[in-house]
């Protein structure tokens, strides 16, 4: 073994001296529960032996199924901690493709939520995993909280080394096949080490109580990472909902005096359009971090208006790991065509902007997204033709369309794949959104295509209207026409109550299109 590796500690490791050096600190709340850094610290060392003493190795793949409990992170932890990689599972994914997941990395130990039971035990089922545990009493597979009962919490020394997987992710599948995106520890270590600057740079007020995490999004996604940051901050809590509901979110700001929390635009929107949002004091935020899928400008400035300058945008990938940031600083209510940016990059990143050939394109050129840094991942799990596909000589092709300004800010224009190709051009779905979303009547809006019956994309988009508004579909086409022209001007506007979300919070566009492919269908075989 090499100095190098035995010098390693992995992100666990360091959490978990935090932890213990403030042993009576609540470290995690979730409903009445109050776990505090010592139980925490003793529950993961507790599990770690329990998982050695059931047969999981270092190198093995754990599956979790769990909603947002106190032992879903002790249980990642613990995997961790004796060097086995960790696929969180999206909670509402069928059963065939979490089955189909599962089997991809090889799953050698399935932990589940006892309130997926049912579920699980289908997965069982479908996939023979060798080992089920479940995270309390349950009527599939073996309590792992009693196995772990029954083991010590004296400090167990970290199994993995620098190169081995940590994380494997899957892509939220919004634009195709969800891939399977393998992480290092060495690179998720410093990974979260740029991130906790994002959130609390040096300098800030040092009588500033600990940092307060709301945890009200899955955490499989995003949630998770900033929960592992705030964790490692001294005084740090994390209070953890079972999922987003506004008006539980607002009354736990209060309650809880929350200084941190991530959302996705979309529901960033939602919590500003509850009523009781004007009755909730709100004045302990400090960050509001978003991102995830694209943000329209007007809704961030009436954002900025409501909760102040508490809003930082991350831009990243699970392929790429962070990529860039607009700072609170950035924040302009009165600046919209830079609240239309992703910010710059962060510290360590390279981007470029590239042609079809690979040419590196000026400022202000359209082009694709390529990304070189410390944080990208090793790799798509066993699919090396699709890994070298993206990663070229040392360089991660995000599948984003965008481009950089004179001033370094980068702005996302699209995704390739959602790209509408359209007779005469191309019609980027975020830009129309943007456009949509600035009508004082529309509250959301998500833009796809639709093929034709001769397969040709035409423009869809789907519309949330304001309460009591008397919009209609020609007045928004027509004044797309009159701002971007009838290249631009949607074929087909429906109204809804709420964007479908996918299980990490986007839109789903994939839900919309296939509902709107059908409608076409039905319409047509009844001419």
């Amino acid at each position: 073994m090499t100095a190098t590796a035995q010098q390693f500690r992995t992100y666990v490791e360091r959490n978990l001296d935090i932890l213990g050096a403030e042993p009576t600190r609540t470290a995690v709340v979730h409903h009445d529960r109050r776990v505090t850094a010592g139980e925490l610290r003793d529950l993961v060392h507790r599990m770690a032996r329990a998982l050695l003493a059931q047969g999981v190795e270092r190198g093995d793949t754990v599956t979790l199924l769990s909603g947002n409990l106190p032992e879903t992170i002790a249980a990642r932890y613990a995997a961790n901690l004796i060097g086995c990689s960790v696929n969180h599972l999206y909670n509402k994914l069928a059963a065939d493709v979490q089955a189909n997941i599962m089997r991809d990395v090889e799953t050698r130990a399935l932990i589940a939520d006892p309130a997926y039971a049912s579920r699980a035990a289908e997965l069982a089922g479908l996939t023979e995993v060798r080992t089920v545990l479940a995270l309390g009493p349950a009527e599939v597979g073996t309590d792992l909280l009693e196995l772990a009962a029954g083991q010590s919490a004296e400090p167990l020394g970290g199994l993995a080394r620098p190169g081995d997987i940590c994380m494997i992710r899957h892509t939220g599948g919004t634009t195709g096949h969800p891939k399977a995106i393998c992480t290092a520890f060495e690179k998720l270590t410093g990974f979260q080490d740029d991130v906790d600057e994002i959130l609390e740079p040096e300098g800030k007020d040092e009588d500033e109580d600990g940092m307060r995490q709301l945890v009200c999004t899955t955490l499989a996604h995003a949630a998770g990472l900033l929960a592992d940051v705030t964790l490692r901050t001294s005084g740090g809590t994390v209070v953890l909902l079972d999922d987003f509901d506004p008006a539980e979110v607002l009354a736990a700001i209060e309650r809880e005096r929350i200084t941190h929390m991530f959302l996705l635009p979309p529901l960033l929107y939602q919590l500003m359009d509850q009523p009781e949002v004007v009755h909730t004091d709100t004045s302990s935020l400090r960050n509001i971090t978003y991102g995830g899928c694209q943000s329209s400008p007007a809704r961030l400035a009436s954002a900025v208006r409501r909760f102040g300058s508490v809003l930082t945008q991350f831009y990243g990938q699970n392929e790429a790991g962070g990529i860039s940031v607009l700072g609170p600083e950035d924040h302009d209510p009165e600046n919209p065509e830079r609240l239309r940016t992703a910010g710059k990059a962060m510290k360590g990143v390279e981007i470029a902007i590239r042609d079809e050939s690979g040419r590196d394109l000026p400022a202000g050129e359209h082009g694709e997204v390529c990304v070189r840094s410390e944080h990208i991942m090793q790799g798509y799990w066993k699919q090396p033709e699709l890994t070298a596909e993206v990663l070229r000589d040392g360089w991660l092709h995000t599948g984003d369309i965008g481009f950089l300004d004179d001033e370094g800010y980068l702005t996302i224009v699209d995704r390739l794949k959602d790209m509408i190709v359209v007779v005469g051009g191309h019609v980027y779905t975020t830009e129309l959104e943007d456009l949509l979303n600035t009508h004082p009547q529309v509250l959301q809006s998500a833009v796809f295509g639709v093929p034709d019956a001769n397969r040709m994309e035409q423009v869809y988009a789907a519309v949330v209207a304001a309460p009591g508004s008397e919009l209609d579909e020609k007045e928004l086409r027509e004044m797309v026409y009159r701002e971007r022209g009838a290249m631009y001007e949607p074929a087909h506007i429906s109204f809804i109550d709420a964007l479908p979300l996918t299980d990490a919070g986007k839109p789903d566009k994939k839900l919309l299109r296939r509902e709107a492919e059908t409608e076409a269908a039905e319409a047509t075989a009844a001419l």
